[in-house]
């Protein structure tokens, strides 16, 4: 099964898989010289868009940012390159036979940086705090409350099973911070904790360059094979390719119309075929706004009208490809016969929407958001072949979020980084799930959801997750277009560990050539 933390909705704007595919990654020897081999490489310098708001423990988001935040705190769970839970600050994790219960067990000898022991109190404490304040709440909303009956032992009593809570506990929802400094304002820049590196204060500078010092001590010190990582602020994407060129970095991820130029100036590459998706959400599956979205065969015509291999070879120039489907195409839940559902047929598509009452077509507004315009008139004009007009309504970048989670738009077009099955599941098709806007639910939905959360075993899992995909893509709960990739290059002696099926942001992504990951 894999795995990555849930997320609350500044994760999943289409801002976190635009971002993504901007990232670079720079690893030099010392400052402004290239590595030349494993040997020399013993600095990594990330290159993120935006400023990381804070990085206190109930303030951590998603995407970018996590490449700092993430090497500054251990969390109790992890998630290897292969997209599987494994242990992290908890050694071992068990559920009881009702799944309400989950307990942990701590490894031994784990330090904060200011030299105090991590406790199941300290534990305690920081679940504590995330879950009754800041962005990152619902990832452990399950939780009804948290025992720590010795120093090793943390035990989450759930008011319901939640398939979720354990990536939640590999992510921001897992972290843990000194409780005798997590709450003051100096958590916001530098937290006392206990992850493989701490911030060099003396180096850094806020929002410009945040350097980071490997501990001696950390137990997990192999996974991180670079002593010094520097994670710059770089908001021009040109700016960054164009440093990648000129040798000042040796790693990152680019766009394929610059592939030929870097390999031949040395540089590997590796592609990621899908970390994001682009989705047509149709929020309103009962027409409370829109009348004509109640009706599945309404819903099923919109999913006709995208020629969706065409608009990947527009947009995405061989880095994704068309699907049907929200779950990550290496999940388990994943079905690629599901990927046929809807093939473009926009007369199909006519005639479905003259059969439920809508012959000559309607009109909807969506909102206009920063990171769907270069793909609004192609949408416009899908729509318009089988008679349904468009108005993009402008929206600022700072109220994307309240334009999609409020019930004003029916339908939306939002681009989304790729979560474990679990998590998308819970986002985009339970009840309270922040993609589900209008909080549609059905029978036959709710019985597998239920049944989701209450399976451990992840196999069985996975057959109840291929049900729900079924069901929605069947149901047309929503109108995916494509997945977006990433094209990884590296200098040698640097290696892009993953294959895609973990997207959590990790410096654990990045090794030595030659070398296992940890």
């Amino acid at each position: 099964m894999r795995i990555r933390p849930p997320h609350t909705s500044p994760r999943s704007l289409a801002l976190v898989a635009l971002t993504t595919t901007a990232v670079l990654l720079t690893t030099t020897a010392c400052d402004g010289q290239a590595a030349s081999s494993s040997s020399t490489t013993s600095t990594l310098s990330l290159a993120i868009m935006g400023t990381p708001n804070s990085f206190a423990p109930a303030q951590l988001t998603e995407g970018q940012q996590a490449y700092v935040w993430s090497s500054l705190y251990d969390t109790l769970l992890l998630v290897n390159d292969d997209g599987d839970l494994r242990p992290g600050a908890a050694q071992r994790w068990t559920y009881s036979d009702s799944g309400r219960t989950l307990t942990l067990t701590l490894r031994t000898g784990m330090k904060f940086s200011s030299g105090s022991p991590v406790t199941a109190a300290a534990v305690k404490a920081t679940l504590n705090l995330i879950r009754t304040s800041g962005q990152n709440q619902t990832q452990l909303a399950a939780v009804d409350s948290i025992d720590a009956p010795d120093d090793r032992t943390v035990v989450l009593k759930l008011r319901n099973p939640d398939a979720s809570l354990l990536h939640a506990l590999a992510g921001a929802g897992g972290v843990i911070a000194d409780p005798q400094t997590m709450r003051t304002s100096g958590s916001a820049l530098n937290p006392v904790s206990s992850g493989p590196y701490t911030l060099d204060k003396g180096a850094t500078v806020n929002g410009s360059v945040y350097v980071l010092k490997r501990r001696d001590d950390y137990w997990n010190k192999q996974a991180y094979p670079f002593p010094t990582v520097k994670i710059k602020v770089i908001s021009d994407r040109a700016a960054s390719v164009n440093a990648l060129k000129a040798g000042e970095i040796n790693a990152g991820s680019v766009e394929a119309q610059q592939l030929s130029s870097l390999k031949a100036a040395g540089f590997t590459t590796k592609l990621i075929e899908a970390t994001s998706v682009a989705t047509l959400l149709l929020f309103d599956r009962k027409g409370e706004v829109l009348k004509p979205l109640g009706d599945v065969r309404v819903r099923k015509a919109i999913n006709m009208a995208f020629d969706r291999e065409k608009m990947v070879r527009l947009f995405l120039k061989g880095s994704g490809r068309a699907t049907e489907q929200l779950y990550h195409p290496l999940d388990e839940g994943y079905d690629p016969a599901l990927d046929h559902t809807y093939p473009h047929d926009p007369a199909g598509a006519k005639k479905l929407l003259a059969e439920a009452g809508y012959p000559d077509g309607f009109s909807v507004h969506m909102p206009s958001l920063y990171f769907t315009k270069p793909f609004e008139p192609t949408i416009s004009q899908s729509l318009a072949d089988i008679g349904i007009k468009v108005t993009w309504d402008p929206a600022p970048a700072q109220q994307t979020i309240s334009a999609l989670a409020t019930r004003k738009y029916p339908m939306a077009l939002v681009i989304d980084g790729l979560d474990p099955v679990p998590v998308q599941t819970r986002d985009y098709f339970s009840p309270n799930g922040y993609r589900n806007v209008f909080a549609s639910s059905d029978p036959r939905l709710t019985r597998l959801l239920l049944k989701a959360n209450g399976e451990t075993d992840a196999s069985k899992a996975a057959e109840v997750y291929k049900q729900i995909d079924a069901f929605t893509v069947n149901n047309a709960w929503t109108a995916p277009v494509f997945y977006i990739g990433v094209h990884w290059v590296t200098k040698k002696g640097i290696v892009f560990r993953g294959d895609g099926s973990s997207t959590q942001n990790s410096l654990r992504q990045f090794g030595l050539a030659g070398q296992a990951g940890g």
